[in-house]
């Protein structure tokens, strides 16, 4: 198995997808004991949380900590069986999710009593049907945020200014990181409420784009050369839908798959355009090379290596539109062992172990579509 070089920087990117994100942390499990430790995490939304609980703990409490989590959002539902068969399975987990609508999460969230829309306008929960208190106590119990603002783990979340509509990244590199922040990338609206910094009021991050990749790239270029796992949990392709209930199922893919085909597709293009650029610059007369425009588009002599690994969620057949908040244990484990056997896969494919004899600058793979 072909591990990252010296020189690279490990770096998770993370969607946002509710319930689906036990399939990253399961897909962080396999990567920590692959040695894969990241040395930057990056996250929307749910994803966010899961880079809480990974930068925010030593790496020996990392994957203890995400179980904790994810057993503790799923512990409603531990106990119930399902019937086998695929009709059977989609009923059930509809109606786990028809739980969560009505009585939350635990750990994570809860209804309002009385209901928001019963509240008067302008009162404290009148704007979201539920409460993320829950939340609150959850992360200050499993993340310890002065181990995270340690410079261990470089921690990046997104949030969308309520009244603005502008992305914001909240940075560990530059900022403090406050549970405020990682509940802010996570505040989806109208269920959860906006949560306010510095006098700002925040929503989730994917409202604009779910997922970091954009910003991690934009950051780091010209640094260290960068092995980016990505870890998505819906996917951009799939077959046409032939019910309502696909049709919102597919509906969340195409909105929250956020065109990462297209970040990694005009990063290669830029790429191009950058090599191209400075063989022009050596072939200028030394007057024009002096030039502050010509100067400007030629950044440094070379471009960093970047490695870009798609690890994505791709959905179950029994599986609707309800699957990005049906929190039962039963799902939450198999979306932990997809995760999981799609690392696996993916670190002993030929392509990844034979990554380092390639000379392009930018490598893209997407290694499990055949598996599936």
């Amino acid at each position: 198995m072909a591990k990252s070089l010296p020189q690279e920087k490990i770096v998770l990117v993370l969607q946002g997808g509710g319930a689906l994100g036990s399939y990253q942390a399961g897909a962080f499990d396999a990567l920590a004991q692959a040695g894969q430790q990241p040395h930057w995490v990056a996250g929307i939304s749910i994803g966010a949380i899961n880079c809480a609980l990974i930068a925010g703990n030593p790496p020996g409490k990392r994957a203890k900590n995400l179980r904790k989590f994810w057993e503790r959002v799923s512990a409603r539902t531990a106990m119930l069986p399902y019937v086998p068969g695929f009709l059977a399975r989609g009923i059930y987990n509809d109606a786990s999710a028809a739980s969560v609508s009505l009585s939350g999460v635990p750990g994570f969230f809860k209804p309002r009593v009385p209901p928001a829309a019963m509240m008067p306008q302008g009162t404290v929960g009148a704007s979201s049907y539920y409460d993320t208190a829950p939340l609150y106590e959850t992360l200050t119990e499993l993340v310890d945020f002065d181990y995270l603002n340690s410079d261990d783990v470089r921690l990046s979340v997104g949030a969308v200014n309520v009244e603005t509509g502008n992305m914001r990244w909240f940075d560990s590199a530059h900022e403090t990181i406050t549970p405020e922040h990682i509940m802010a990338s996570g505040a989806l609206p109208p269920g959860f409420p906006a949560v306010e910094i510095d006098g700002q009021f925040y929503w989730d991050g994917g409202l604009v784009s779910n997922t970091p990749l954009q910003y991690v790239l934009d950051e780091a270029l010209g640094e260290d050369d960068l092995c980016v796992f990505q870890v998505d949990l819906f996917n951009a392709t799939g077959q046409l839908p032939t019910s309502v209930w696909t049709t919102e199922a597919r509906l969340k893919d195409i909105r929250f798959s956020s065109r990462t085909r297209f970040n990694t597709d005009m990063m290669h293009r830029m790429h191009k355009t950058r090599e191209a650029a400075r063989r022009l610059y050596d072939k200028l007369p030394k007057a024009l090379k002096e030039d502050p425009d010509v100067r400007a588009l030629v950044t440094g002599t070379t471009d960093p290596r970047v490695t870009i690994v798609h690890l994505i969620y791709r959905q179950k057949s029994y599986e609707r539109q309800s699957k990005d908040y049906e929190f039962s244990r039963s799902t939450m484990q198999e979306h932990w062992n997809c995760g999981m056997l799609d690392v696996v896969t993916s670190l002993g494919h030929a392509s990844w172990t034979g990554r380092h004899t390639l000379h392009d600058h930018v490598k893209v793979f997407d290694l499990t579509k055949e598996h599936h």
